[in-house]
């Protein structure tokens, strides 16, 4: 009998092991994912100050079912991701923009013509905007917030002055120049927070 539970023994070690390695791992894994929630949580939580509610930045950091915005471990990468997205989203706002312009260029009616003037216009805004904000993208990356600020608090006029050379074309700007203004807007904050932070 002795020999018996003692040739158990190893095996029961073992799997008792195996199970509370399982278990660590789970902790661990928990942990980290709670850890990235609350890096998101913190840094939207404390943006009041740039009149940025929690909501809105949770929604444009997190607007798209494949954002890691909640894979951000730290504050400097919710920074990162933030610079990131509104870099990307100027990107997508302007080839939209640019898709209306050669649509509306193509068409001779005066709506068309006075939608392809504005179009131009804010191509022009996008095209200064756009190199500048991946400039910004990877400076934050880096640590570096200081000049990524000053770019992204001028990039959050780039929508509106759309809008207004638009005027009355205003209705046929994409829906991606509307985006990009909340994502400009969440990103200033969220890097603005960071360097004086």
């Amino acid at each position: 009998m002795a020999a018996g539970s003692s040739s158990c023994s190893p095996v029961l070690l073992l799997l008792l092991f195996l199970a509370s390695a399982g278990a660590g791992a789970g902790e661990a894994s928990t942990t980290s994912t709670s850890t990235s929630a609350s890096a998101l949580n913190q840094v939207c939580g404390r943006l009041g100050s740039y009149y940025v509610t929690p909501s809105l930045c949770f929604s444009a950091l997190c607007a798209d079912a494949s954002s890691p915005c909640r894979a951000a471990r730290d504050a400097p990468a919710v920074a990162a991701l933030a610079a990131r997205l509104a870099a990307d989203n100027a990107t997508a706002a302007r080839d939209s923009i640019e898709a209306v312009f050669f649509t509306s260029s193509s068409s001779s009616s005066a709506t068309a013509s006075a939608t392809a003037a504005a179009a131009r216009s804010c191509l022009q805004l996008y095209a200064g905007a756009v190199p500048a904000l991946r400039w910004a993208a990877r400076a934050v990356a880096a640590g570096r917030y200081r000049g990524a600020r000053e770019v992204l608090q001028a990039a959050q006029y780039v929508a509106a002055g759309c809008e207004g050379i638009a005027g009355d074309a205003a209705a046929a700007l994409p829906r991606e120049n509307d985006g990009f203004a909340d994502m400009a807007f969440v990103a200033h904050a969220v890097v603005a927070s960071m360097s004086t932070g």
